[in-house]
């Protein structure tokens, strides 16, 4: 199994599982770069799995059903995303499967930065546990509140924290480098910090990315997953909310 980070727009990122010539995407808010990697690779996309129902997400699935010809393609993800195009709704606690490629996975409603927001947890083949989260965590940060509450999110993130350390945070959006740079702003006596923001640098500055991360890596240098409360968490997302890194 091949994890691909098919990028999109300006930052987000499409997650790919390829296998046997099969592709299934993650959060394909533009069609063309899967079109793009499908005619590339010469795989045949297999299914398609959404977190939440905002544009840069969901605004490539009819292409990519036109393109893949296949009228019944699996689209998984939450019931508000039918108008969207996704044909099999999912909620806490399924499971989706693609037995011919080896994945499955565990759906978690994890609300906050939208209303509907769901992630997808467990195995690709491996034994390497993978959480796809779309805009609810991300490398060094946290989605911002666009429809869900403080509450939830900081919720939300509890959840996560509670997965294996050694699972690997597949987010959707390259946001790693601002993300570090508010973290250091937080947290200036974190030595953590201070040495992840210095290699998210090096990264950047040679177009290499950063993703994904490790979930041992959120818990030490991330500080939304940091904060030791509601308040805290709230204080901190309304910190990040007018931020301006130099």
């Amino acid at each position: 199994m091949d994890v691909i980070e098919i990028p999109a727009f300006t930052d987000n990122i499409i997650w790919g599982l390829a296998e046997d010539r099969q592709l299934v995407v993650v959060d394909p808010g533009d069609a063309a770069p899967v079109v793009a990697y499908l005619k590339a690779s010469g795989d045949s996309l297999a299914g398609i799995l959404i977190t939440h129902h905002h544009a840069d997400h969901t605004g490539g699935i009819e292409s990519l059903v036109d393109f893949a010809g296949c009228e019944n393609l699996p689209i998984y993800g939450p019931a508000f995303c039918q108008a969207h195009g996704v044909n099999r709704a999912v909620r806490e606690g399924d499971v989706v499967e693609f037995q011919s490629l080896n994945i499955r996975l565990q759906v978690m409603e994890v609300p906050g930065h939208t209303q509907d927001h769901i992630a997808y947890f467990g195995f690709v083949a491996d034994s390497q546990p993978r959480l796809f989260c779309g805009d609810t965590l991300f490398a060094g940060g946290c989605g911002r509140l666009l429809g869900g509450t403080a509450a939830q999110l900081h919720t939300s993130l509890e959840r996560f924290k509670g997965l294996p350390p050694e699972t690997m945070v597949h987010c959707a959006h390259e946001y790693t480098l601002s993300n570090m740079k508010f973290a250091a702003h937080a947290l200036p006596d974190s030595s953590e910090v201070q040495a992840r923001l210095t290699e998210v640098i090096s990264l950047r500055e040679a177009n290499r990315s950063t993703l994904p991360s490790r979930l041992e890596t959120e818990l030490q240098t991330n500080p939304f997953l940091l904060a030791q409360s509601l308040d805290e968490f709230t204080a901190l997302r309304q910190a990040k909310d007018v931020f301006r890194a130099a």
